[in-house]
């Protein structure tokens, strides 16, 4: 009997469908590529440094939320409630700074910030592993609870006037552009926390332990039991985490818009749930990557602003969005079955 072997080197080289199929995020940064280049060609002053900048500026609240977003769902949750966290520690921690300490420094704010925020998260986390009820329900009620909190028992007014260190903090340049018109457009240095925290999250993800048992549980949570993988910690964590972020991207909000409203945030849940989605992250967990979560963002980012370049009125965001989720959905799902079906003709 004789036997043909393939060449290793064919075998080991998928091809681009296969490639997509396993990498969904490479689809959205292909996208991503393809909308930039026919914007810049309908509209060039898309490539301009003030057009640019308003993206980067935009793109910071959205990652935090994005990367604590994709934290939760890599275990296998899901999480609505981080804007009432943002919420809720941005407005509490303004009043508390402009009430009780005035010249509280900026890095303890920031700290402050993501403590409290830290804190509610865990509170999540803790109430999906007693309860034993899906994150979604037990984030809805939370998110919920949250709010009602800010609303009830500390503030509803909106804050026009933050403590001098928190503007300091919004207005600070890192990078300044002179356009042609003469007018000043400023890259402001916390821009610089989203790429940080996408770094810090890379690292949880690819060179901790923790970042194995979290994928471990959203593929199969008692596989990652038998494992030895505590799914109390992991829910622990991947909750505080996202709280924590989201902590952070509030009090980030309030120093760039230079004021405190309890009511921002409100309905931004979806476009970043839709991003992480969007990055190759499946809600059923398991399965993701920061790289993928980052080209979301942006994706969104770059949608929610081109709109208007083109001609597009900006009420067709959620629509254009939505499409994208559906296509992206479609592809993914019938790429998975094609390469599916092939590992098992393989097999047999």
């Amino acid at each position: 009997m004789t036997m043909t072997r393939s060449d290793p080197q064919t075998a080991a080289r998928p091809g681009l469908a296969e490639t997509f199929a396993r990498r969904p995020e490479l689809v959205s940064l292909c996208l991503l590529v393809v909308i930039c280049v026919a914007v810049a060609v309908i509209n060039p002053a898309f490539l301009s440094p003030g057009s640019l900048i308003d993206m980067g500026r935009a793109s910071v609240v959205t990652g935090l939320f994005a990367l604590g977003v994709f934290a939760i769902l890599a275990a296998g949750g899901i999480d609505v409630s981080f804007t009432a966290i943002a919420a809720l520690t941005m407005y509490a921690l303004t009043l508390f700074v402009l009430n009780v300490a005035p010249g509280l420094p900026m890095a303890v704010i920031l700290l402050i910030a993501v403590a409290g925020g830290t804190v509610l998260g865990a509170i999540n986390g803790w109430l999906v592993h007693t309860l034993r009820v899906a994150a979604l329900i037990v984030t809805i009620g939370t998110q919920y609870l949250f709010r009602g909190i800010l609303l009830a028992f500390i503030g509803t007014v909106w804050l026009m006037e933050l403590p001098p260190q928190m503007s300091a903090f919004g207005k600070a340049s890192l990078l300044d552009f002179t356009t042609a018109n003469g007018a000043t457009v400023t890259l402001p240095w916390y821009f610089l926390i989203f790429p940080a925290a996408a770094v810090l999250t890379w690292l949880i993800f690819n060179r901790t332990l923790m970042g194995r048992a979290i994928f471990a549980t959203g593929g199969n949570p008692e596989v990652a039991a038998r494992l030895g993988y505590d799914q109390r910690t992991v829910h622990l964590f991947v909750f505080a985490f996202a709280g924590g972020l989201a902590g952070l991207a509030g009090i980030v909000h309030v120093c760039a818009n230079r004021m405190a409203n309890p009511f921002d945030l409100v309905g931004t849940e979806i476009g970043v749930i839709a991003a992480v989605v969007l990055g190759g992250a499946r809600i059923t967990g398991g399965t993701g990557s920061v790289f993928g979560t980052v080209t979301g963002v942006l994706l969104i980012t770059v949608v929610n602003n081109v709109l208007v370049l083109v001609g597009i009125p900006s009420t067709w965001q959620r629509v254009v969005v939505g499409a994208f989720i559906l296509l992206a959905a479609a592809f993914f799902v019938t790429r998975r079955r094609k390469l599916q079906s092939q590992i098992r003709k393989q097999a047999i």
